[in-house]
């Protein structure tokens, strides 16, 4: 970090998938992934530091710009400057959600031939970047289809629920500041809403909004998994 921070303005910040991307004037770019329970703050020169605060940087206008993270899942790390991404952790990364190249017809494309089920397509940052599995489970109950379907059975009119579902269901997140479930907080330290609007996840038993039939449950790829088996097919 030295080698390529230590004097370097930031001229632009940015975000790929799950990563915040800090450009410097010298063509470095400081990658930071925040995990489950990272943070950035913003306080003036000499605050106390926090107990798992893991990185503090100078800036020009005395104040510090920290990291911290009590579970240690986050990382930070820098590209030097004229690093090919290709070879990196951004170069195979699939569209964001919210861009015009996740349509339909991309997704029965790269679904084409393959056997895998659709919640764990969904979560794979080569096919779709941003989608936790939090917002999966939200985003198959409100498209209507089974967690476990093969993604090579879906239709293009099916993908088309896909690509609304996600988009609404990740927008209205946006809207109410994210999801806190334990701890996850916002730019402004505070909590998100929407786990007040979940209909499936962390609903185990609970009858279904739509139709009342209890919500069920089960691992895939080692998560839990939220479905209702009546209104989804």
């Amino acid at each position: 970090l030295k080698k390529f921070i230590r004097g370097a303005r930031v001229t632009s910040v940015d975000r790929r998938a799950k990563l915040l991307l800090l450009a410097m004037n010298n063509g470095a770019i400081m990658v930071i992934h925040l995990g489950m329970t990272g943070r950035l703050g913003i306080f003036p020169a000499g605050t106390p530091r926090s107990k798992h605060d893991h990185l503090q940087l100078q800036l020009d206008n005395n104040m510090q710009l920290r990291f911290n993270d009590i579970r240690r899942f986050g990382f930070i790390t820098v590209l030097p400057p004229g690093s090919d991404t290709a070879g990196t952790m951004l170069g195979n990364l699939g569209p964001e959600p919210l861009g015009q190249d996740f349509t339909p017809d991309y997704l029965l494309k790269q679904a084409s031939g393959k056997n895998r089920p659709l919640k764990n397509f969904l979560m794979d940052n080569r096919i779709v970047v941003g989608i936790g599995n939090i917002y999966a489970c939200e985003i198959l109950f409100q498209a209507g289809l089974k967690p476990d379907k093969k993604v090579s059975s879906l239709t293009l009119k099916d993908w088309g629920k896909i690509v609304a579902s996600s988009r609404h269901v990740l927008q209205k997140a946006i809207a109410s500041g994210g999801t806190t479930i334990s701890d996850f907080v916002n730019e402004s330290g505070k909590s998100g809403y929407f786990q007040l609007e979940l209909q499936v996840y962390g609903k185990l038993g609970q009858a279904c909004n739509c139709c009342s039939t209890p919500i069920a449950k089960k691992t895939m790829a080692g998560r839990s998994t939220f479905f209702c088996p009546k209104c989804q097919k």
